[in-house]
């Protein structure tokens, strides 16, 4: 490997420049935004390419990297100190809670290789999913339908819809049932 592949960032010059100006705006118009202004961040976020439905809160202490590789449907929220680590996408369905201290990571090194270089697998929240306080979601997993991921869970691989899952690693403790409406 010569000295240029091995001190070569795995961004694009848009993607730092785009990164920089969000961590400008996070720590400051978003960070600082009265509580309750959940239209407010939503704009902020779309701005900066997030795709985010209709009615999310989003608290103002979540920590959000490359918003642009974040999308979230209708009636979701990243509760307060939600670490969204959007490295790769990030899609939250429809009515998902993400709990106060949960993590996301989008993101991952290949350490079979002496570079290890950066991957940036996805995550998949599916519709109707609650993830507890403290949980971790690695790279490419998906959350299916309905799950309950319990308070401080690791969820390093794909979870079974309408299942409720505890512990580290996660594992299956019961079924959940459907909502009626």
């Amino acid at each position: 490997m010569n000295d240029s592949e091995r001190h070569s960032s795995p961004y694009a010059t848009r993607e730092k420049v785009g990164r920089i100006l969000w961590s400008l705006v996070q720590s400051t118009f978003f960070r600082f935004s009265f509580h309750n202004w959940y239209a407010w961040r939503r704009f902020l976020l779309r701005r900066f390419g997030a795709v985010i439905g209709a009615d999310c809160v989003i608290r103002r202490t979540v920590r959000i990297e490359c918003p642009w590789n974040l999308q979230m449907g209708v009636n979701s929220c990243l509760g307060d100190r939600v670490h969204a680590y959007c490295l790769g996408p990030v899609k939250i369905g429809s009515r998902v809670s993400i709990s106060q201290d949960a993590e996301l990571c989008a993101g991952t090194h290949d350490y079979s290789k002496r570079d290890m270089p950066l991957l940036r697998p996805p995550i998949t929240v599916h519709d109707d999913a609650w993830v507890a306080a403290g949980a971790f979601i690695g790279p490419d997993v998906t959350i299916g339908e309905g799950v309950i991921l319990g308070a401080r869970s690791v969820a390093m691989k794909d979870l079974k819809a309408w299942s409720v899952y505890i512990g580290n690693p996660a594992v299956a403790v019961k079924d959940r049932e459907r909502p009626q409406d």
